[in-house]
């Protein structure tokens, strides 16, 4: 099993040298008092439970998976005893308002908790994971009773919370769902239905869980239109905050699933379950959004940690295995072969995923720093900027990471040969439970959707004009940099590129509908590329800068920059194959008739 070490002087580098969060906390009301060193303190406890609690219990909890018995759960040997470590350590209340019993601290630190625990054991990190999305809806949506009722004891990491959107027969349309809720006589509701797919929606780590629902009232119209949003308890929670009895909900069955077999994914059975409407009636979605941003950027962090754990188990194990000559003549002569690391093309499946982690972590710990600028500055100016841009690249985030992040496990286990097929390294572990991310909280096609439709085409354009304002921005900084001009030329061309793509489909799109569907997936991935490029020139300008100075890490910085060259050189120009595809027009797919779908 690949043995987890926190990447410490990345995660530095990003937040201390890429994004300046130190001074960004700054002009956050609760985080004036943030600097380096706390983020740092900060840091080193969150990588100390992770290595030392969590990796070890990761490929034990995925093969000992979770039991079911009589609607109950029991998770695997290890996860509760973790839960309680966490619990005690304040993890859960870390970025919450200290009025509901958090510590104030900004949200983006839960981003790196999120990343470090997430590497560590995937599964067991959704446990806590789907609370968070529980605590901002209720946080934005609920009445000051249901503040006080429910989220201290989310907050304070008591409970743990869920989110109950998909049916058998509706996973992506929601206006499909047929979950019932009915108004009883003293206000609150009945709610009956079957919910799939849920994470954590039964387990044994907690005295109760708050089920977030979507249903339909009687008299609601028909699609999303018509959907309303409920607080549903495992146990209901009587006026003292005491628990009182077993509510109507139960846990039908487990899914038997390809991976995160650590994690409960439950069949959830509602039998007029006691709920309570947060939100207007009629406006669930709306108010679903709140937790489904959050579930998103959650899921585009692991695709980062996807990334990351292939690429630290790969590198020991190719540094240690022996086989062939290097093709310029042996390397370690003393040995009776080379380590397999010498040969190019094990470089190029590292570097890969060496890339997509560190280019991923640049992005979502960026989105998390929009996310902070948004909910702590709301009515300023650049809240407003900052909520454009974070709309705009959080279907990028998703889609992209979690697509290169299986892309960097299946490297990582290819690397192993065929020692990576078998169970006892790990490898293949982290490709199964990667294959998921790619699907729930919205397929990649779906995101793709979301990001070319709604979020670029309906705005015409000028969402994405926000972003790539800012990349022309650093590239006319930088224009007259030699140094740079390897990272600055391609960016620029991508960068306007970009823009020209968007408006032939969008011209097309005009003419034909099916072009916004024929060309969303290629289009994301195209805009994933260049996104990851900025941020890979604005690290390479960061090492540059460095290493003009006295700086004691030359080897870093000098590592830094290399993988930039790899990105923009070798990962880069998949974007000319995108930008073709996009383009090759909606016929291409649509032009066969079903019938001749044949076999």
């Amino acid at each position: 099993m690949p043995n987890y070490k926190a990447p410490r002087r990345d995660i530095q580098f990003v937040m201390h040298e890429v994004l300046a969060m130190a001074d960004h906390y700054k002009t956050l009301p609760g985080g004036e008092d943030m600097d380096v060193q706390m983020i740092d303190a900060i840091l080193e406890e969150a990588s100390k439970f992770s290595e030392n609690v969590l990796a070890p219990i990761n490929a034990s909890g995925d093969e000992e998976g979770c039991s079911w018995e009589d609607s109950e759960v029991t998770t695997p040997t290890g996860f509760k005893e973790a839960y309680a470590q966490y619990v005690e350590g304040g993890w859960p209340s870390i970025s919450h308002d200290p009025d509901l019993g958090g510590q104030g601290l900004p949200e983006s630190l839960g981003t790196m908790i999120n990343e470090l625990s997430g590497t560590a054991n995937w599964s067991w990190s959704m446990y806590p994971g789907l609370s968070h999305g529980a605590m901002n809806t209720i946080e934005a949506h609920g009445t000051a009773e249901q503040k006080q009722q429910y989220l201290l004891p989310l907050v304070e990491g008591r409970w743990t919370g869920t989110m109950c959107l998909t049916e058998s027969h509706c996973g992506t349309d929601l206006g499909l769902l047929r979950t019932k809720a009915e108004l009883q006589a003293d206000g609150s509701y009945a709610i009956s239905g079957t919910k799939i797919f849920i994470s954590a929606g039964e387990h044994d780590m907690v005295d109760n869980i708050i089920h977030i629902v979507l249903a339909r009232l009687p008299d609601a119209p028909q699609g999303t239109k018509g959907i309303s949003l409920f607080i549903v308890p495992k146990f209901n929670v009587n006026d003292d905050g005491s628990l009182g009895e077993r509510n109507l909900v139960k846990c039908g069955s487990l899914e038997h699933k390809m991976g995160i077999h650590g994690n409960a994914t439950c069949v959830m059975n509602f039998d007029g379950a006691k709920g309570y409407l947060i939100g207007p009636a009629n406006k669930g979605l709306n108010c679903m959004f709140t937790f489904m941003n959050t579930a998103r950027i959650g899921t585009a962090v692991q695709g980062l940690c996807s990334a990351e754990g292939a690429f630290q188990g790969a590198l020991e194990y190719t540094k240690e295995r022996l086989q062939m000559r290097s093709l310029t003549g042996p390397v370690a002569p003393e040995k009776s072969a080379d380590p397999i690391i010498v040969h190019p093309d094990v470089r190029r499946m590292l570097l890969t995923a060496k890339s997509f982690a560190e280019g991923g972590r640049m992005l979502a710990y960026y989105l998390s720093q929009l996310n902070d600028t948004v909910k702590r500055n709301a009515s300023s100016d650049e809240a407003k900027e900052a909520e454009v841009l974070l709309s705009l690249l959080t279907p990028i985030a998703k889609a992209f990471m979690t697509e290169t992040g299986l892309e960097s496990a299946n490297l990582g286990m290819q690397c192993f040969g065929g020692h990576g097929y078998i169970r006892e390294h790990g490898m293949e572990q982290i490709v199964r439970d990667a294959r998921i991310s790619t699907i729930y909280e919205g397929t990649t096609g779906i995101q793709a959707l979301d990001l070319l439709g709604r979020k670029v085409l309906m705005t015409q354009g000028e969402s994405l004009k926000t972003f790539t304002k800012k990349i022309h921005q650093f590239c006319k900084a930088e224009a007259d940099n030699e140094a740079m001009a390897e990272f600055i030329q391609p960016l620029m061309a991508a960068n306007k590129e970009w823009g020209d793509l968007t408006l032939k489909v969008g011209m097309a799109a005009m003419k034909d509908r099916n072009e916004v569907g024929a060309a969303s997936v290629d289009y994301l991935m195209y805009s994933g590329y260049v996104t990851q490029a900025y941020f890979f020139a604005r690290a390479a300008k960061v090492a540059q800068d460095a290493l003009a100075g006295n700086t004691s890490e030359a080897d870093f910085y000098h590592a830094k920059i290399f993988t930039a060259r790899f990105f923009f050189t070798r990962l880069l120009p998949r974007t000319n194959t995108h930008s073709a595809t996009m383009l090759a027009g909606a016929d291409t797919l649509q032009g066969l008739d079903e019938e001749h779908f044949c076999f």
